[in-house]
């Protein structure tokens, strides 16, 4: 059983990772934060970030034809940043946000394994 505190340990191990917030979509609150979060901490990361998945979740122009936004991607100058809801049997809706350095990171790599941590995450939710 991974556990949100592996979760974020295993997240973190990843190539150019350096920050990591697990939020409550449904409050936009954090639930459990990793990492160097030096420009914002973790809750107003949690805020800012919802907002985005919000308006991004309420957008017909991007979730056409029952086809569900899972992930988000911001690619900017010196990093990349991930938006992931997490699958499962959770009361609200759960995303992370991963901070990744773009010189360090690469994000195909990021992108897969990230997914698959989050899998587990999910897997053990349900089995909870």
């Amino acid at each position: 059983m991974i556990g949100i505190d592996g979760c974020l340990k295993r997240i973190m191990d990843i190539p150019g990772a350096r920050s990591v917030t697990l939020v409550d979509g449904a409050s936009g609150l954090a639930i459990a934060a990793d990492g160097r979060h030096d420009l914002v901490d973790e809750h107003e990361d949690a805020a800012a970030t919802t907002d985005v998945v919000r308006a991004v979740l309420a957008c017909p122009a991007l979730s056409t034809d029952g086809d569900d936004v899972t992930e988000i991607i911001v690619y900017g100058t010196r990093g990349y940043h991930l938006l992931n809801l997490v699958n499962g049997d959770f009361d609200g809706r759960l995303f992370v946000h991963v901070l990744f350095d773009e010189e360090a990171g690469n994000l195909a790599m990021a992108r897969y394994q990230l997914h698959g941590i989050l899998d587990e995450l999910a897997e053990d939710a349900h089995e909870s």
